[in-house]
């Protein structure tokens, strides 16, 4: 397994690290926790030990299911989770925010306990709440730290100058946004150049695109009827048919190389610099070997420049999120 820095000075964690939510949740036919914990020690044996969670999927149970996956395995893994994204039971759909510090300090223990572990290696803000200075949340997460509850801090989905704030009260060693082809916005607003300047890593969430970028998707009518995407603006409607015609250019380039349209697709985003650990999400071990295997796709300058001309920032048709989530962004 190839392996990259968590930031400037941070720990050596496999290149490429899973996605878990989709074990659980959102993504939810044919789910199968047997196959999912299988999913994640294939993971463990192939060097991959970044695993990626939070305690809003499901909402609990993703933690749950890692937890049962990681006993007597918990130091194989650097497990990161997540807090203060709020769920509705009434209204699934429904998002609130909290980065309140007691409510720090309540929703980490929660997580421990489902993880099954007295420690988390990496621990994110979800998404920022507007109603509490950055500052006093990430003084709440860095006292968890001096506790020895969690080792490094990360942030999601944070906008350049709150992440600059955040970074002065304590370190900040990753920030997870959304980031593939088809989404690209870290470029534009400043995100990326951000954690460059400061030195944190980089850790793109839905690398291809929510399934999209594989090539398999052909039709609205191929989500489970309670599949989230049917939601989603990207995949509905004209902006289907549209991104579509996008992604079949992937795949033809993926044909002539002799690579899948998802392993070009990862990749692309590993080519985007050695400050990048990207986190596809699967829930089977065919799709993670294939996952895996993108480490080994080289692409030379005009591959990668062929790609960024299919794909320039704001070429995917739709928003990435319903309005109310989109709202959630980069604050």
């Amino acid at each position: 397994m190839k392996n990259r820095r968590l930031g400037r000075n941070g720990p050596l964690v496999s290149a490429i690290g899973l996605g878990c939510m989709g074990m659980s949740e959102f993504y939810v036919a044919d789910r199968d926790e047997r196959e999912s914990i299988a999913t994640v020690h294939r993971a463990l044996e192939l060097g991959l030990n970044l695993l990626d969670t939070a305690d809003a999927y499901g909402p609990h149970s993703n933690e749950e299911l890692l937890g049962k996956a990681l006993a007597g395995r918990r130091e194989q893994a650097f497990l990161a989770s997540k807090f203060g994204l709020l769920r509705d039971p009434q209204d699934p759909q429904r998002r609130g925010v909290s980065g309140r510090p007691e409510y720090v300090r309540q929703s980490i223990e929660g997580s421990l306990k489902r993880l099954n572990t007295d420690y988390l290696d990496l621990y994110y803000q979800h998404r920022i709440d507007p109603e509490v200075p950055i500052e006093e949340t990430i003084g709440a997460m860095a006292e968890l730290v001096q506790q020895g509850k969690v080792r490094y801090l990360g942030l999601s989905e944070v906008a350049p100058e709150t992440l600059e704030r955040a970074h002065r009260v304590h370190p900040i060693s990753a920030v997870q946004s959304e980031y593939s082809l088809w989404t690209r916005d870290p470029e534009e607003n400043g995100v990326l150049a951000t954690c460059r300047q400061l030195g944190i890593a980089f850790v793109p969430y839905s690398p291809l695109g929510r399934g999209f970028l594989t090539g398999t998707l052909k039709s609205p009518e191929d989500f489970a009827a309670d599949d989230y995407r049917r939601f989603s603006p990207r995949f509905q409607g004209d902006n289907f048919a549209k991104n579509l015609q996008l992604v079949s250019q992937v795949e033809q380039l993926a044909a002539d190389k002799g690579v899948l349209a998802s392993q070009l697709a990862l990749a692309w985003v590993l080519a985007q610099g050695e400050d990048l650990l990207p986190i596809p999400g699967t829930k089977r071990r065919s799709y993670l070997e294939q996952n895996v295997a993108a480490l080994d796709v080289q692409l030379s300058a005009a591959e990668i420049a062929t790609l960024d001309a299919i794909f320039p920032p704001q070429a995917a048709a739709g928003e990435r999120y319903a309005a109310e989530s989109m709202a959630m962004l980069t604050r």
